[in-house]
């Protein structure tokens, strides 16, 4: 059985788990039920989910699940705020040590890979090279996203399995690292890093894949009729900041732009979806401290409640 991460000292009286799972598998329900079963709160990790402005297109929490369970690190940020994922390490870190004072257990929950990473085994903090960066921007403007992905494919083809191909800010950011320490960009997220500073049992959420992609292309649908075209034309003017490079608004703008139709871009909303909800898969199946849990044939509350109590 998995032996949570812990420090020297009398941290076992609190335990942290974390759902992790592919997008639109459930977490959010699975989560908000957990936190009420243990009387506790929730730490979102999902970084689209930070910034005020942008709410059908990730999926936040309705407001009536946000009254059932008190949560932390939804819309906190503008649109134009920088914000890493080291920040994020350092910040919930904080956060969840203040809530395990009062609280027998804290749930974290979230589907960006690289900050539930960074909360549970630390952040390297590499240097940058901004001449390099600067070099790979003008390239990205000239000659489209692709050649870099291509480039990355050879300098670290590791990351290059799992990493978004149509993130221009990761694989810059990849190959900025690849370049300036000659160094493929996933020895750093491999290397041995400090363990987190409270016990924590990964808890990941599994269904069949048709299964899940039925859900990713409804919860679309479900999207469209809610308003996310609305929401997208205002959020048009900070189209070019990170946080809008995202799936459910980067498609919306070219349909804005007249690069293709409303239902060619719902299409790719589903597609792009489908891909994210992939390399999700990928990079926690990569693990081996993940207790996995089947969701689409059984409510799995109960079972991850008892193994969550075997492990306190």
């Amino acid at each position: 059985m998995h032996n949570p991460g812990s420090m020297e000292g009398s941290e076992k009286e609190g335990l942290v788990i974390v759902i992790v799972g592919p997008t639109a598998i459930g977490k959010t329900s699975v989560s908000i039920r957990l936190a009420e079963h243990f009387n506790t709160e929730i730490v979102s990790a999902d970084s689209r989910q930070f910034y005020q402005a942008m709410n059908i297109g990730v999926a936040r929490p309705s407001e009536d699940e946000l009254k059932r369970v008190k949560h932390h690190f939804i819309g906190f940020l503008e649109p134009e705020a920088e914000y890493s994922a080291g920040k994020f390490a350092t910040d919930a870190g904080e956060t969840i040590e203040t809530l395990l004072k009062t609280h027998s257990h804290v749930v974290v929950s979230g589907g960006s890979m690289l900050y539930v990473d960074a909360l549970l085994y630390g952040f390297d903090d590499v240097p940058a090279w901004p001449g390099i960066r600067n070099t790979l921007n003008e390239s990205h403007q000239s000659s489209g996203i692709e050649a870099l992905f291509l480039q990355l494919q050879e300098l670290d083809p590791e990351y290059a399995s799992t990493v978004d191909r149509n993130n221009p800010h990761r694989i810059i950011r990849a190959l900025e690292v690849c370049l300036g320490s000659g160094r493929p960009y996933s020895y750093y997220r491999t290397s041995e890093k400090k363990a987190a500073p409270f016990r924590f049992v990964l808890i990941g959420l599994q269904s069949e894949r048709n299964w899940l992609y039925a859900r990713i292309n409804a919860r679309v649908q479900e999207m469209m009729n809610n308003g996310l075209e609305d929401e997208a034309r205002a959020l048009l003017p900070f189209r070019n900041l990170n946080a809008l490079n995202t799936v459910g608004y980067k498609e919306l703008f070219s349909y804005f732009d007249g690069s293709c139709s409303l239902e060619e871009a719902t299409e790719k909303i589903c597609q792009h979806t489908r891909n994210y909800a992939k390399r999700q898969l990928t990079w926690w199946r990569n693990r081996d401290d993940v207790r996995w849990f089947d969701v689409q044939h059984e409510d799995p509350l109960e079972r991850i409640i008892q193994y969550v109590e075997s492990e306190n």
